[in-house]
């Protein structure tokens, strides 16, 4: 079992750079698969997430491997392709749902198990399905998996999701470009990583509109070309980095990450005491440390450009030690604070009650054992422990692994005390009797 290790008090100074974003490169990786030449993603962290899909696309019969810290595609004929996503690949991340467009489109059949990720309650891909089905294809729901199949090309449709899934309106514009006519979809997600999904298929020749509205209009086509891309800089690390200083004070610049990209989160801190400052592609944040921050916040996480659900225990972690009760409300997800019980074994008066959590304030944090429960909750663990007294042990940090290459060092090169570290497991004693 792994441990990281943080020992609380220190403020931050420095300047950090967010890699490229996971929810970008995540499914550029599958869209790879819909281009007839080579890609190459350039930056692309060295995440658990990032190994898996590379490992999914070679178990499909893709060509992918990693150059330094660039990610490259080659193309393989539709033969040489399989519809056959392994079940340990598919339930090790959620992000596994984004290959059942290109693999239907270049092979006429997927087959998927139903795909896994972090415990934030029900995550259905009914809008993918549904969205999938419009086009005209087959949906065969077998118990823990599911199959589509098509019969010759899919087709262009008017189609409205029930509710902006990034996911899904991700899924609708791979399958869009490779349909026989035009899509329009409505109710679409406005996130940026939709943004960047559709600028990297129209450099690959897609002739898609509407990015960043709730309407998109896809004219598909039946071949993309390969490139050569870099994907947009991951604005939740950017928050990360901030919510760090924000709890221990200093000053940092986070750099190469325009401030738009996470600009709730950073009123949100401002709304708190910590002074940003922006440019146009950073910001500096500073703290006084003998300054209180200020509750007193009633935040409502949602898709964009609303405050990111992704965010929400980022801010709970600032909120611990503030001055006046908050809460936070998360509409996307029904168990984003499992990180609740976490702050409350660090000293903290908070109380989740379904999607909403409570936050008393004016917590004297202390460092104790806690454990990761997903990927943001961990993060935002590491982040309340940064302010704790004393020694934090966070245990079973393999969720911070999906979104950040190495969280640990990072804070270090700002002056936080953590690190990660390898526990040996200790050996059963043979029962007897």
């Amino acid at each position: 079992m792994q441990t990281i290790t943080i020992t609380g008090g220190h403020t931050l100074h420095g300047t950090i750079r967010p890699a490229a974003a996971k929810n970008s490169v995540l499914p550029l990786l599958a869209a790879t698969l819909l281009c007839g030449g080579p890609c190459c993603l350039r930056g692309a962290p060295e995440l658990s997430d990032v190994d898996t899909s590379l490992a999914l696309l070679q178990a499909v019969g893709a060509k992918a491997v990693r150059h330094g810290p660039d990610l490259c595609t080659l193309p393989v004929a539709a033969q040489g392709l399989c519809g056959e996503i392994p079940p340990p690949l598919a339930g090790a991340m959620r992000s596994s749902v984004f290959y059942l467009a290109p693999l239907l489109c270049r092979t006429g059949m997927v087959r998927l198990p139903l795909p896994g990720g972090c415990r934030l309650g029900p995550r259905p891909v009914d809008i993918h399905l549904s969205g999938l089905a419009a086009m005209g294809a087959k949906v065969e729901l077998e118990g823990e998996a599911v199959t589509l199949r098509r019969f010759g090309p899919l087709q262009g449709v008017d189609f409205t999701l029930r509710l902006p899934s990034v996911g899904a309106t991700i899924t609708l514009v791979m399958a869009a470009c490779c349909a026989m006519g035009t899509t329009v979809l409505r109710g679409a997600a406005c996130e940026p990583e939709v943004c960047d999904l559709v600028e990297f298929l129209r450099s690959c020749g897609a002739q898609i509109t509407g990015e960043g509205t709730p309407v998109l209009v896809i004219r598909g086509r039946q071949a993309l070309d390969g490139i050569t891309y870099t994907p947009m800089p991951d604005r939740i690390a950017a928050a990360t980095y901030a919510a760090a200083v924000a709890v221990t004070g200093g000053k940092i610049t986070v750099a190469g990450c325009a401030p738009r990209y996470y600009e709730a989160f950073l009123r949100f801190l401002e709304d708190c005491g910590v002074e940003v400052r922006r440019g146009e592609n950073g910001a500096e944040l500073a703290r006084d440390p003998g300054r209180q921050l200020r509750g007193g916040q009633h935040l409502y996480a949602n898709g964009w450009p609303a405050f990111a659900t992704d965010n929400a225990p980022l801010a709970a972690a600032v909120l611990l030690t503030a001055d006046r009760p908050s809460e936070i409300y998360d509409h996307l997800f029904a168990n984003r604070f499992a990180c609740a019980a976490g702050f409350a074994a660090l000293g903290a008066d908070c109380r989740a009650e379904g999607r909403r959590l409570w936050i008393a304030g004016n917590a004297v944090l202390q460092g104790a054992p806690v454990q990761a429960p997903d990927l943001r909750g961990g993060a935002a663990l590491l982040v309340a422990a940064l302010a704790a007294r004393g020694t934090t042990q966070l245990r079973d940090p393999g969720h911070i692994r999906r979104g950040y290459a190495d969280l640990p060092a990072e804070l270090e090169k700002l002056g936080a005390r953590c690190s990660a570290r390898r526990q040996a497991t200790p050996e059963r004693t043979p029962a007897t009797g």
